[in-house]
């Protein structure tokens, strides 16, 4: 399962890709949040490449990528996605990501909005400040004797409780993952959020966005998904009664919306809707 392709950048990091499905389908970019890797959406994969060639990667500093000096500016988190579609001569795609990778997606959609087709924000904002708010984190990732503590307060703010109080082996996966991390590459990502204010610049992307949300999401709250969809011209708004990983949550759900909107044509107006188990957007 871990046959990996490996591309290195412009300032020699090495990022470790995977594309699947056929080649003449559209592309699909899925990028992962911080403390995961490309295997965060294998749940996903099997009904995506039905539809698009789905081109996912590891981050730098997580995975099979490599872990360069940070700190990582999210401009060069931008430039490793466009470098590697370059390297794969691929001149326009759609994007998907979560958490960071949804930073990352906003700051292509601001910065590089003739590479992207149309995008997907999940549970992501724009602005997670003061930069102070992840001193403490990022102090006590580094100062502590392994990633044990830095892996609970994640999965704690990952997942519902529900799936918390008894051994789950879809937890226990990620937890692998987290406690498997290298916590400078964890400590680079956490950087590039620290630096991120876009609140207004996302008012200037023109790509067709789709805004998923989770209800419970004490990381990236639905109401900065709200603001989000309000704020970018022409954008939808879908909630999901999750915490963070929406997609790992309400797997169904999650990938129906997005392969909809995805293949759906071309909307002009504003449509701000929430769908799903009866869940309503949190201001």
């Amino acid at each position: 399962m871990d046959n990996f392709s490996y591309f290195t950048t412009s300032d020699g990091a090495s990022i470790a890709y995977r594309m699947e499905g056929h080649g003449s389908q559209p592309v699909l970019v899925l990028s992962n949040s911080i403390g995961t890797t490309l295997r965060m959406w294998d749940g996903q994969v099997p009904e995506l490449s039905r539809h698009f060639s789905v081109l996912r990667y590891d981050a730098r500093g997580h995975g099979a990528s490599s872990v360069p000096a940070g700190p990582y500016p999210l401009a060069r988190l931008g430039q490793d996605v466009l470098e590697l579609m370059d390297m794969l001569g691929i001149g326009r795609a759609h994007f998907l990501g979560l958490s960071l990778g949804g930073i990352v997606g906003q700051w292509l959609g601001i910065h590089a909005p003739t590479r992207i087709d149309r995008l997907v924000l999940s549970n992501t904002a724009p602005y997670l400040g003061p930069a102070e708010r992840f001193d403490a984190s990022i102090t006590e990732a580094l100062q502590a004797d392994d990633m044990t503590a830095t892996a609970g307060t994640f999965l704690r703010n990952w997942f519902p409780a529900s799936m918390l109080e008894a051994p789950n082996p879809v937890v226990e996966t990620f937890r692998a993952t987290l406690l498997a991390t290298n916590r400078h590459g964890l400590v680079g990502s956490w950087r590039a959020v620290q630096e991120a204010d876009m609140r207004e610049d996302i008012a200037r992307i023109t790509r067709p966005t789709l805004v998923i949300a989770g209800e419970h999401d004490t990381v990236t709250a639905p109401s900065y998904s709200v603001r989000m969809a309000k704020t970018i011209p022409g954008a939808t708004l879908l909630v999901l009664p999750a915490v963070h990983l929406t997609n790992v949550e309400f797997p169904r759900e999650f990938v129906d919306a997005v392969v909809k909107f995805l293949r759906s044509p071309p909307v002009g107006a504003l449509a701000v809707s929430t769908q799903a188990a009866g869940c309503s957007a949190t201001a």
